[in-house]
């Protein structure tokens, strides 16, 4: 396949090595970069395939500036849920391209691990089973693909667990303990499903690498961003200081804020999300947080 990858963080790099094993495989983004067949984002468009690995909150923007639809299939590589809007990035897609060429990457992984070549499985999920599976057909031999019809549900996997794992995070910082830390995956999971199932997701696809295999490895471990958020919530430090330090986008903040917008206007029970909803945006103390989630 002619793949062009569209960012070029970690993640865009990581999907590059990744794709680049059997593909021919392009990388651009908005600044120029010194990596290996690195293009112009017009000639990246060129490309039949393209790969987005643009934060949640740039997409529509991005697309309105430089997108010219040329029969490309898309993949997108990333999580999240637009906060002015409130809408799921498939609905942000399909406002530029046929939601029949769109594709969607969820499941367990860390860039890092993507570049070092170390086992790693992954779904894409798609309304075109065929668009789905040229995309897993294309992955390298040490990533297992897995294909998935339910598009919403995978999304909004990928996204919630981006704010389990700043709980996660908040927990460990305050050296809570592995009770405590278990009990908050399994009622982030429980709270994730609840929250996909008020939009038509299947209940399997939040036990499944898109659901509790994301969210295990995203809410337990420093190679996560999100879960680094956490850590700095317990140490009190500011949400600016905090996002300075990682000089990363950290897709759970923004997610945080989505979600809480939704759960008024739905009237949805997400306590662990309002709770750090609550510590980022209203400067809750996270032992109090810890209490009312008791409570």
């Amino acid at each position: 396949m002619r793949i062009a990858i569209i960012g070029a963080g970690k993640w865009g790099q990581a999907l590059y090595h990744a794709f680049a094993q059997k593909n021919e495989v392009v990388i651009t983004s908005r600044s120029k970069k010194n990596i290996e067949n690195f293009v112009s984002i017009k000639e990246a468009l060129e490309y039949p395939y393209i790969i987005m690995a643009i934060p949640a909150q740039f997409v529509r923007a991005w697309m309105s500036e430089h997108f010219e639809d040329k029969g490309q299939s898309i993949l997108v590589a990333a999580k999240g849920i637009e906060v002015q809007s409130g809408s799921f990035l498939n609905e942000v897609y399909e406002a530029f391209i046929p939601k029949e060429r769109l594709a969607f990457l969820s499941g367990p992984s860390f860039a890092y691990e993507v570049q070092k070549s170390l086992p790693t499985a992954l779904v894409v999920s798609s309304y075109d089973a065929t668009l789905a599976q040229k995309f897993v057909d294309a992955m390298p031999e040490f990533i297992k693909g897995y294909i998935s019809a339910d598009v919403i549900g995978e999304e909004i996997a990928g996204a919630y667990k981006n704010v389990i794992a700043i709980a996660g995070g908040v927990c460990d910082g305050l050296e809570l303990g592995n009770n405590a830390r278990a009990a908050l995956l399994a009622r982030g999971l429980v709270e994730m499903s609840r929250f996909g199932e008020a939009f038509g997701a299947k209940k399997d696809t939040f036990l499944s690498l898109g659901g509790a295999g994301d969210l295990f490895l995203t809410a337990s471990s420093k190679l996560s961003r999100n879960y680094r958020v956490g850590i700095g919530l317990a140490q009190k430090k500011s949400i600016k200081e905090i996002l300075d330090d990682l000089g990363e986008v950290a897709e759970g903040v923004s997610t945080a804020k989505a979600l809480f917008r939704i759960s008024k206007k739905k009237r949805i029970y997400l306590p662990i999300a309002k709770e750090v909803y609550s510590m980022i945006y209203e400067e809750k103390d996270p032992h109090s947080s810890v209490k009312d989630l008791l409570n």
